[in-house]
């Protein structure tokens, strides 16, 4: 299979390269996003790119939505160490099938890689034709797409049903990391009771929706920093604030 891995930096563009290699993937270069734009429209096909976000000239997104005008079938993995829920909102958008914290090992590269591969048939299908708008959310940030349709530094995650007959209580995920037999899929809980309570003690009760989205912030931001699956598979909702609350239900009423 073929990779092309677009970063001006010609040191990550090598560790990449080598830890691709070793799992067997033929692999390209490109410095700049131009020059992935050029490798691409003299008809070159690869199975997957590694996009930096952060280049001198045209950036990762720009170069992200001139790439799926080329191919729109493009498998493309955003690279950064800069990612915030926004800038994957906006990624995702227009295409992108995941992303990829700087610094990255090469195990976590090639777990990237093999997932965004694994994306294929229907799952990929239902990512690229979501054209719902994207609503806005607490504090100007934007609302993030279904769970279904993220990986996350290789990880996959798919949400299943809510345990709660107050459809707000417990959220379950199922996350998987690697593929074959040698990837590790385990179940996670993020219980959501104790914020429930106080809020509705406080005179506040945001909707589902709210409780929803916080329990997946919780699940991505963890993959994102830590890069490893939760211990016990349980998280918590540490960081919804009482302020964070309020602010939920006053955008609710505009």
């Amino acid at each position: 299979m073929r990779i092309l891995v677009v970063d001006d930096e010609p040191h990550l563009r090598r560790m990449m390269r080598l830890a691709l290699e070793a799992a067997g993937y033929e692999v390209e270069e490109a410095a700049d996003g131009q020059q992935a734009l050029d490798v691409f429209a003299d008809g070159s096909r690869f199975e997957a790119t590694l996009l930096d976000q952060r280049m001198p000239g045209l950036d990762g997104l720009e170069v992200l939505r001139r790439l799926k005008q080329q191919r729109a079938d493009a498998c493309v993995v955003m690279v950064t160490a800069y990612a915030t829920i926004e800038l994957a909102v906006e990624a995702m958008k227009l295409g992108a099938t995941d992303f990829v914290r700087k610094p990255m090992t090469p195990e976590i590269l090639r777990h990237a890689v093999a997932a965004a591969l694994g994306r294929t048939g229907p799952a990929r299908e239902a990512a690229a034709s979501d054209t719902r708008p994207v609503p806005a959310a607490v504090s100007g940030a934007r609302t993030m797409p279904p769970i279904e349709i993220w990986t996350t530094n290789g990880f996959f995650v798919r949400r299943l049903a809510v345990t709660d007959s107050q459809d707000v209580l417990s959220h379950r995920f199922l996350v998987r990391q690697g593929r074959g037999e040698s990837g590790v899929e385990i179940e996670v809980v993020i219980p959501a009771r104790t914020r429930v309570e106080t809020a509705r003690q406080a005179g506040v009760q945001p909707a589902a929706d709210f409780w929803r989205e916080q329990a997946e912030r919780a699940l991505l931001n963890h993959l994102w920093t830590e890069a490893a699956l939760p211990e016990g598979g349980r998280l918590g909702l540490d960081r919804v604030t009482g302020a964070l609350v309020h602010a939920a239900m006053d955008s609710s009423k505009l």
